[in-house]
């Protein structure tokens, strides 16, 4: 996990290259921050920063061959080293001399830390420039935490901000707002402000303060929906386009959420347990909880029929010249 690489960084920040690879911005910037941070003699003010969708990397060569003014070491990051990836044709805007870089890497400035940033789920392991970057830069994977890990890291969240947050309310959090990590510690920092830092959060408080992620929004929408109450149905569903929340993306939420529905349903037949299914289904395991404790949970053979059903909207949504939201509105309307 990335918290052993921070360790790491405090006992020994100043390596001549760092390789930050993952989608998770958050852990992205901590990581950023901490080598920052650690790195003797080095404020925020005197990073220096190069974009690689838009500057060469020969630059960020230069820069770092150039001897530091007036400190020991400086510090330099590239971000954006789209370059580590498969090649996605006609967005390419730089030419990068990758042989020039692979040729550096082998003997890097003494005086210079370059953090590359490659925020993307894969690199192109095939590409010599991904070899050698991966094998002479000290690589940090900054990887999106779910499930259990995800619960274990907000409930450490919450206590760094003050606040005492048990295991069940972590994962509520976490099902209010969304697995986005900068978003659950900007939760976390308003709960704790409302709190001032004193006092224990509830469910009632997380109400109150948090907005739901549009994901929980389409779960209740999905949950209403097969229980049969079409008025509920169509609150929610109009509070989602009232959001901005459009009628194509909410078909295929509402599709993976009935699928999750289904899957559950098998698992938990061949007798699977939470944690289990939660593992398999590589899901957050208070979304399996809400399925499996749904005492309206409808028959298998009723939920194929909806994501037939929701295939043949998704079709019409995409080649309607008409109104979207009416099409969704009418098959919500429908009894099942």
């Amino acid at each position: 996990m990335v918290s052993v690489a921070w360790k790491e960084i405090r006992k020994n920040p100043e390596q001549p290259v760092y390789l930050l690879i993952g989608s998770e911005q958050y852990l992205l910037q901590e990581t950023l921050a901490k080598i920052i941070t650690e790195t003797k003699g080095i404020e925020q003010q005197d990073v220096i920063y190069f974009d690689l969708e838009e500057t060469s990397v020969d630059r960020v060569i230069e820069e770092a061959d150039t001897l530091p003014f007036l400190q020991d070491r400086k510090v330099i990051v590239a971000k954006n080293a789209s370059f580590l990836k498969a090649k996605e044709r006609g967005k390419e805007k730089i030419e990068h001399p990758l042989d020039q870089l692979e040729a550096w890497l082998q003997d890097p400035s003494p005086t210079a830390t370059v953090i590359f940033t490659a925020p993307y789920e894969k690199l192109d392991s095939r590409k010599k420039i991904t070899k050698v970057m991966s094998s002479k830069a000290v690589v940090i994977e900054a990887n999106k935490l779910s499930g259990s890990d995800l619960t274990v890291w907000v409930q450490q969240q919450a206590a760094t901000f003050g606040i005492s947050m048990d295991r069940e309310l972590a994962d509520y959090l976490v099902e209010t707002t969304g697995e986005n990590m900068m978003q659950l510690s900007n939760e976390l920092e308003k709960l704790a402000a409302y709190l001032k830092e004193a006092g224990n959060v509830t469910k009632e408080v997380i109400d109150s303060l948090v907005p739901r992620s549009p994901e929980t929004e389409i779960f209740r929408l999905t949950d209403t929906y097969i229980s049969g109450n079409r008025a509920q149905t169509l609150a929610v569903y109009h509070d989602l386009l009232r959001s901005g929340e459009e009628p194509i993306a909410m078909t295929s939420l509402i599709a993976g959420q009935v699928r999750l529905m289904l899957h559950v349903g098998t698992l938990k037949r061949k007798g699977y347990h939470q944690q289990q299914i939660a593992s398999t289904l590589n899901v957050h395991p208070y979304r399996v909880k809400l399925v499996m404790n749904n005492r309206n949970s409808p028959s298998e053979q009723r939920l194929l029929r909806v994501l037939n059903e929701l295939a043949s909207i998704d079709l019409k949504l995409k080649s309607t010249s008409g109104s979207r939201e009416r099409v969704l509105e009418l098959f919500f309307m429908e009894k099942l």
